[in-house]
C-alpha cells in the first residue's frame, strides 16, 4: 500500500476541485497558506454549462483576483424580463444595473468551464491532485487521517469538504441528507459562431408547472435552463436519453406562448449527460440552522454546505462567498501565530467556528428563499398563478436583487 505522510503537522486538505474547492484553495494561496486539493476525477470537471453570477459573487471573484478576467469574457446583463408562458405577457421588467444599498447591481452569465480554468490557472502547479477519491476519514489527535481509494494516506491538519451535494465530509460531520425538491432541471448551452444577436437580457418564463430561461453569456454562447415539477420519479433523477430529454423540453415549450427563438436555442444545443433531467435537492433550512458546519478542524463549503434549488441563481455565488470568508478566517488563524507553533490547533478551531457563524444564517436565508421562490414561480395552482402574474412578479424579481446585495468582505 502506498502511503504518504505530509509532514508531522499535516497539510490543509480541500476535498473537491469544483467552484468552491478551487476558490477556497486560491483564497488560501493568496493569504499565504498552502493546501492540497483532492479531486476524484482524472481531470478538471469543466462541465455544467453556465450559471448566473451576481454582484455578490463578482465581489468575491475580485477578492480572489479573477473578477476582471471574468468580466471581460462575459456580457453585462442589463435587464430581467419575467414573462408568463400561459399568456405570453410581460409580467415584470427589472433593471439589473439598479443602485442598491451597497452599490449598483451587476449580473453576468458565466461559463462554468471558463471560471474553473481561471481559478486553476492562479494556483501553484501541483496544488490539485487528480484521481484522488476519499474512502475514509479517521481521527488521530488533532489531525484527520484521509484514506484515498489508491491506498494513499494523507495527514490533514485541516479538512475542508467542497465535495458537492453528496459530500463525504458533510456526512462525516453529521449534516442532514439533502431533500428532494420534487423538481428536475435540464440545462444547455447553444453556440452561435456568427453571433446570436440577442440583447443582454435575462428572459425568464413561468407557468404550466415549469420555469425556463435564456441568458446570453457572451456574443456567441447562450445558456438555457428548464425546470419542472414531477411526482413520477424519486431523487435519483429520470432515466432518459439526451434526445428524449431534449424532445420533452421542446414539446413543453411549443405548447405554450413562449417565443420561437427560445425553442430555437434549445434545438441548437447538443445535450450530453450533464444536461439530462437532474433532481433538484436542498438542505432543509431548519436542519442547516442547527447543523454542525464545523467540528474541530473540519468544515464544509459550497454545495456540501448549502445545496439549494436554482431559483435565485445563488448556488455558485454562495460558494464563492463561502470561499472568501473561509480563506480569511482560516488564513488569519493559521498565520496569527506566525504559522504553526503552540496554540495553532486552537486557533484553527476558533477560525472555523467564526466561519460557521458568518455563513450559517446567510445559507439558511438563501436556501429557504430559493425554495419558496421556486414554488411560487412553478406552481400550476390557478390562485397562485393569478397572484404571481398580477402581484408577485415584482416581489420575486426584487428577491433576486436583494439576495445579491451582500458583502462577503475581502481576504
Amino acid at each position: 500500500m502506498q502511503q504518504k505522510e505530509a509532514g508531522e503537522d499535516g497539510v490543509v486538505v480541500v476535498v473537491g476541485a469544483g467552484i468552491a474547492g478551487l476558490a477556497v484553495a486560491l483564497g488560501l494561496h493568496r493569504k499565504g497558506v498552502n493546501c492540497t486539493v483532492l479531486e476524484s476525477s482524472p481531470e478538471l470537471r469543466a462541465s455544467g454549462f453556465a450559471f448566473a453570477v451576481w454582484r455578490n459573487a463578482l465581489q468575491a471573484l475580485d477578492a480572489l483576483g479573477v473578477g476582471d478576467k471574468i468580466r471581460k469574457l462575459h456580457l453585462h446583463i442589463q435587464e430581467l424580463h419575467v414573462i408568463s408562458s400561459v399568456t405570453g405577457e410581460l409580467a415584470q421588467r427589472t433593471d439589473l444595473t439598479v443602485q442598491r444599498k451597497r452599490g449598483p447591481n451587476e449580473m453576468r452569465c458565466v461559463r462554468r468551464d471558463w471560471l474553473l480554468r481561471a481559478l486553476e490557472e492562479k494556483l501553484p502547479k501541483g496544488t490539485i491532485r487528480y484521481s484522488s477519491k476519499i474512502v475514509a476519514i479517521e481521527e488521530d489527535g488533532n489531525a484527520k487521517i484521509v484514506h484515498l481509494a489508491d491506498g494513499t494516506i494523507l495527514r490533514a491538519k485541516v479538512l475542508i469538504g467542497c465535495d458537492g451535494v453528496n459530500s463525504v465530509v458533510a456526512k462525516w460531520l453529521g449534516l442532514a441528507k439533502p431533500a428532494y425538491a420534487g423538481r428536475v432541471a435540464t440545462r444547455g448551452l447553444a453556440h452561435y459562431p456568427d453571433g446570436h444577436g440577442l440583447d443582454p437580457t435575462f428572459k425568464m418564463f413561468f407557468g404550466h408547472g415549469f420555469r425556463a430561461g435564456v441568458i446570453p453569456c457572451n456574443d456567441t454562447d447562450v445558456y438555457w435552463f428548464f425546470t419542472r415539477s414531477t411526482s413520477e420519479h424519486d431523487d435519483n433523477g429520470i432515466d432518459e436519453s439526451a434526445a428524449k430529454t431534449k424532445q420533452s423540453v421542446l414539446e413543453k415549450l411549443r405548447s405554450t406562448k413562449i417565443p420561437t427563438k427560445v425553442t430555437e436555442i434549445v434545438e441548437r444545443s447538443e445535450l450530453s449527460g450533464d444536461a439530462l433531467a437532474a433532481p433538484l435537492r436542498f438542505r432543509p433550512p431548519l436542519s442547516l440552522a442547527l447543523a454542525g458546519i464545523s467540528k474541530g478542524n473540519v468544515c464544509v463549503a459550497g454545495d456540501a454546505l448549502h445545496p439549494m434549488t436554482p431559483d435565485l441563481g445563488q448556488g455558485g455565488c454562495a460558494a464563492l462567498e463561502d470561499a472568501v470568508a473561509l480563506a480569511r478566517c482560516l488564513g488569519d488563524a493559521i498565520l496569527g501565530g506566525g504559522g504553526g507553533g503552540e496554540g495553532e490547533s486552537e486557533r484553527i478551531e476558533a477560525g472555523l467556528r467564526e466561519y460557521a457563524r458568518i455563513r450559517r444564517w446567510r445559507s439558511v436565508e438563501l436556501v429557504g428563499t430559493a425554495y419558496v421562490v421556486g414554488f411560487v414561480q412553478q406552481s400550476s395552482n390557478a390562485v397562485i398563478g393569478f397572484l404571481r402574474d398580477k402581484l408577485l412578479a415584482g416581489v420575486l424579481a426584487g428577491k433576486l436583487l436583494k439576495m445579491a446585495d451582500y458583502d462577503c468582505g475581502t481576504l
